[in-house]
């Protein structure tokens, strides 16, 4: 057997896995209906926390304010802020009464540390129902809290949310910013609703605050700078007490990074937690993006090589289709459309930048969070 029959039947091998990725997990978020459900009107807690962001928080703020939810608090972190961040919280916190202030002194042992920010803010909360987000973050509907909490039960503790990145016209980094978030959203919806809930994003993600103390909060990875989010979720989250909110009336749109150095290093802070997930986790996500890799790789090689091209042509569009039709009525519920166009690209750009950052990662360690 020579070596392009060897690479032929590991292609062969990776689209089969790339099909069951696609048709088993995939589809159950792509074809799912939203689940009802009933208003709970449930005290809340909504949770900031903010690091020299004193303009961010002076235009996005007032999309928190003016939620229409019957009891609701705002508190607002500021994590040793060197700009004026916590004179605008303090200004928010004079003009209404639910807006709670925790200002955090940086201490030697968790310098840089969003979760020990993000610890006293959440014991400083009054209300046991938590909803976080980011303080360059708006929820795109005065509904955000109504249907956020509306997930929570008996027996769901946490809700997991889309935060979507607003939109630039005529940018490419744009454009893979938003592809690199719609493709791990529908991976981290699309395994939760196959029992598998491994992350979610703190830019739209509840919990309550018994399922923050059980798990002692953050200690378990304290350590590891970044990880509040995706950590935390992928610690506590069980098929059981894991909810997901597709309405769009739960969405929220933060400002995207509008340089490639900058984007970079912050996904290089965000792959870095996941060698830290469970490792039926680690698992699954290193299949799914070693057969990303491997499918556009083989498949170059050989179609340049003419290896059983026909058979190669046939798989390869096969799957391109399977994931235009399963990324079609995803980007539909995720309000992404316009880069169901540009597919084929980002997804090789995404591939390549990814491979990057986990390279930079093994060399270096990313920087804290602010």
């Amino acid at each position: 057997m020579g070596v392009l029959d060897v690479v032929f039947y590991t292609f062969v091998v990776v689209v089969v896995v790339q099909v069951v990725f696609y048709s088993v997990f995939f589809s159950r978020f792509a074809f799912s209906k939203p689940k009802k459900t009933v208003p709970k009107n449930y005290p809340v807690s909504v949770i900031i926390c903010a690091k020299n962001e004193a303009d961010n928080l002076k235009a996005f703020i007032p999309s928190i304010i003016n939620q229409n939810y019957e009891e609701f608090e705002i508190v607002l972190i500021n994590d040793s802020s060197s700009d004026n961040t916590l004179e605008v919280i303090k200004h928010y916190a004079s003009l209404h009464k639910n807006i709670k202030v925790v200002d955090v002194k940086s201490i030697e042992a968790f310098w840089g540390n969003k979760k020990y920010a993000l610890t006293l803010g959440i014991k400083a909360s009054s209300h046991d129902y938590l909803l976080f987000t980011d303080a360059d973050c708006k929820p795109l509907s005065k509904y955000w809290i109504k249907e956020m909490t509306a997930h929570f039960d008996e027996n769901i503790g946490i809700v997991l949310g889309y935060g979507a990145y607003s939109k630039v016209k005529r940018s490419f980094l744009n454009k893979l910013i938003r592809f690199e978030t719609l493709v791990t959203a529908i991976n981290y919806f699309s395994f939760a609703l196959s029992g598998f809930p491994y992350m979610g994003v703190g830019r739209n993600l509840a919990y309550t605050k018994k399922d923050f103390f059980k798990a002692n909060g953050f200690i378990s990875h304290i350590k590891v700078r970044s990880g509040d989010d995706d950590l935390f979720v992928n610690q506590v989250a069980t098929p059981e007490n894991t909810a997901i909110s597709l309405s769009k009336k739960t969405f929220t749109e933060s400002k995207p990074k509008t340089t490639f150095t900058a984007w970079f290093k912050q996904k290089r802070r965000h792959i870095s937690t996941a060698k830290h997930y469970k490792p039926k986790h680690k698992v699954l996500l290193s299949l799914l993006y070693s057969s990303n890799l491997l499918f556009w790789l083989l498949a170059i090689i050989l179609l340049i090589a003419a290896f059983s091209w026909k058979m190669v042509l046939c798989l390869f569009l096969f799957r391109l289709i399977l994931q235009f039709f399963i990324f079609g009525a995803s980007t539909k519920k995720l309000n992404e459309k316009d880069l169901l166009f540009f597919l084929p690209i980002l997804e090789i750009f995404l591939i390549i930048a990814q491979l990057t950052i986990f390279i930079n990662n093994l060399i270096s360690k990313p920087n804290h969070w602010k």
